[in-house]
């Protein structure tokens, strides 16, 4: 499992080929217009779901990771779940409750004609849940044709269509023509979208003033579901502990960051860590995560006195990340665009119980600036982000109050139970 990644910002076939799969425990009326009201269980009723996802285990990314955990979460609440993907090999068994349905090929014309004709052999109206991020469906994010197939299923099929925009659309800008006529393309699929859409989810609060402008005046219910984190937490505190001999010494304070090491966020921790290596005493920073070796070997090429200061685990299973995660004493995470719940990294720091400093942003949810389970700092403002680190360096007891109150906030605000409880309509 992976954080989400440096992205762009964002302003039946043969029932043979099927694969049903055993053990979902996871460590993660044609030619006429039909309208269906839209049916969501609210009660322990089965429901039926068709999630339809652009990857899913082993392909790695943070869609995946999220597809994957809540088909096991909504199985495990008794539901039955079809999963649609393009070709794979699941990594690991599912689940009684959960058939693997990997036909989705290139999202091409003759793969979702193939797949429609299995859909029509369930009962209906069929419920689609859409894990939607434009540059995951193919045609170099430009697939108008998938969210016609969502449309004509909607219309001609009767299917309910629901939405979890993890992001909505590029923006226009300065970039190139090509890169503009992407964003005018995905503004066109997010209309059709919309208009086969009977609930869009959206993964920030933020993305909701950027779509409903799209749905061109039509009464559309969108509603914030949280992204949870996609490490569990593996509580083995002699792994721990020996997890923490090996970067820091004996009263050393170890401060970790976790992530993919992008562009935009290396370029913000790079100037953070060279401001805390000033007075490195008594602290050591720990890198996480894809990338992070070959961004440790760039800051000691710049400055070769940062190698006893500076660690990195590269990339590691999920379990191990969470023992990383949890052997640190405070966790670094700036963004560009500030922190918000769908940020994954942070978001497993904030599962680990983990003290952070972070960044304020066009996208923080006002949820982030009105409790105090989080400092938050300017993204461009590194003296008052150090700051902030070196208070926590300095006050064990402030560390220790802010895990507790970070633990406390994911249980109740961004556990993935929440999620599977709101999908559900248990959450009232």
């Amino acid at each position: 499992m992976v954080p989400e990644r440096d992205a762009p910002q964002f302003s039946p076939l043969d029932k043979q080929t099927s694969m049903t799969v055993q053990n979902h425990s996871l460590s993660v009326s044609s030619g006429n217009v039909v309208e269906h009201t839209p049916r969501f269980s609210g009660t322990s009723e089965k429901e039926r779901w068709h999630m339809i996802t652009s990857e899913y285990p082993p392909q790695t990314g943070g869609v995946s990771d999220y597809t994957a955990l809540v088909a096991a979460g909504l199985a495990n609440a008794g539901d039955e779940v079809h999963v649609w993907c393009p070709q794979c090999a699941p990594a690991r068994p599912a689940g009684d409750q959960i058939t693997i349905h990997p036909e989705l090929g290139k999202f091409s014309p003759a793969d979702l004609k193939s797949v429609g004709k299995q859909l029509d052999s369930f009962p209906a109206p069929r419920h689609l849940f859409v894990q939607w991020v434009p540059h995951g469906y193919g045609y170099r994010s430009m697939n108008l044709a998938f969210c016609a197939w969502l449309w004509n299923r909607a219309i001609r099929h009767g299917d309910r269509v629901e939405l979890m925009v993890h992001e909505p659309f590029l923006p226009f800008g300065r970039q190139s023509l090509r890169q503009n006529a992407a964003a005018l393309v995905h503004r066109l699929m997010t209309v059709i979208l919309l208009r086969a859409a009977r609930r869009v989810w959206v993964s920030i609060p933020g993305w909701e003033p950027c779509l409903r402008p799209y749905a061109m005046g039509r009464s559309l219910m969108f509603r914030w579901l949280p992204i949870f984190s996609n490490i569990p937490v593996a509580a083995d505190h002699d792994r721990t502990q020996a997890i923490r001999r090996q970067y820091a010494e004996e009263g050393q304070v170890l401060i970790g960051h976790f992530g993919t090491f992008g562009t935009s966020i290396s370029s913000m921790l790079e100037g953070i860590i060279l401001a805390l290596a000033k007075d490195p005493e008594g602290q050591v920073v720990l890198l996480a995560g894809h990338g992070s070796e070959q961004f440790r070997d760039q800051l000691i090429r710049k400055q070769p006195g940062l190698a006893s200061f500076v660690r990195a685990t590269g990339k590691l299973p999920a379990d191990a990340i969470s023992q990383h995660l949890a052997a640190c004493d405070i966790l670094i995470q700036p963004y560009p665009d500030g922190v918000s719940s769908r940020r994954t990294s942070f978001m497993a720091g904030l599962a680990h119980g983990k003290p952070m400093v972070t960044t304020l942003g066009e996208l923080t949810e006002p949820l982030w600036r009105e409790q105090i389970a989080v400092a938050l700092a300017a993204p461009d403002d590194t003296q008052g982000f150090v700051e902030k680190v070196r208070r926590l360096i300095r006050d064990p007891g402030e560390r220790l109050r802010a895990g507790r109150l970070a633990s406390q906030l994911y249980q109740e605000r961004f556990d993935i139970s929440r999620t599977v409880a709101a999908l559900r309509g248990q959450d009232r």
